[in-house]
């Protein structure tokens, strides 16, 4: 039956999320049921793809992101795919009229991974907006069921909360990026040269996406709110740890929470929302 394969598309795109990041799963799990597949097969889509471009380097990435990228176009205009990936990211798609636009931004920013080892402001700001606020935008679309009113209205909330999680992941993976995939995301930044004030300039930049994302997280539908400012307050406890420690350390370790801290973490946020204090 078809309904066996799709459930069968989406729990691999659930399993793939769980592995990559339990995090986001557990803040997934806090969403209302009725939406948390949508986002688990958003997920799924774009860890594969991040992959292509920053493990498979035995491998001919340029050819295979094209060929992922084709066949997730034809996947949508299908309406299924054999890839159990594709196919749960295009029920997703087509049930929620995700916009095409932000699927193209995208993979944009995927493509530039392949070869672009420096930004100036502008492609910064155009990668940032390609690899996480479309990611963003395509699950405010999932929240807001059709409603094309409150998306609007939420929008610019959605993109500073992915702008925060992307640069946050930019500090936290510095040694990987810089030394490892020789790619330097922050513009004007020498990490050869990395100062307090460097570090102390990009951290006072997340401050900013951070409390614009909150003002839109309150304003969430009930079946996202919880679920998203679990992964708020997941990434600004990593932020914090990470401002804690001088710029060498981060070129030599990456920052991470442990398992005992997002307990925490998660603790402190459903006392939060059961006591109505977000």
């Amino acid at each position: 039956m078809l309904r066996i394969f799709h459930e069968v598309s989406q729990a691999c795109s659930k399993v793939t999320t769980e592995r990559y990041s339990t995090s986001f799963s557990s803040a997934i799990r806090l969403l209302n049921a009725e939406i948390q597949t949508p986002i688990y097969n958003i997920y799924g889509f774009v860890r594969f793809a991040d992959e292509i471009v920053d493990t498979f380097h035995d491998h001919d990435k340029d050819s295979l992101l094209a060929q992922f990228k084709k066949e997730t176009y034809d996947s949508i205009e299908r309406g299924i795919s054999l890839n159990p990936i594709l196919n749960s990211f295009q029920l997703t798609v087509n049930q929620y009229n995700i916009d095409h636009e932000l699927i193209e931004a995208f993979f944009r920013s995927m493509e530039f991974d392949l070869d672009k080892t420096s930004y100036d402001r502008v492609g910064y700001e155009e990668y940032i907006y390609g690899s996480a606020e479309v990611v963003g935008l395509m699950c405010l679309y999932v929240f807001c069921e059709g409603d094309s009113e409150e998306y609007e209205k939420l929008k610019p909330y959605a993109r500073s909360l992915g702008a925060a999680f992307q640069k946050v992941n930019f500090l936290r993976d510095v040694k990987a990026d810089f030394q490892d995939l020789k790619r330097v995301y922050f513009p004007g930044v020498d990490f050869g040269h990395f100062t307090p004030h460097m570090k102390q300039q990009i951290e006072e930049d997340i401050t900013k996406d951070f409390k614009h994302a909150y003002l839109g997280i309150i304003k969430l539908p009930l079946k996202a709110r919880f679920g998203v400012y679990l992964a708020y307050k997941y990434y600004l406890s990593l932020f914090s740890k990470i401002k804690n420690v001088q710029p060498q350390r981060i070129l030599e370790e990456r920052i991470r929470i442990p398992n005992y801290a997002k307990v925490w973490v998660a603790t402190k946020a459903v006392i939060r929302t059961q006591l109505n204090m977000l």
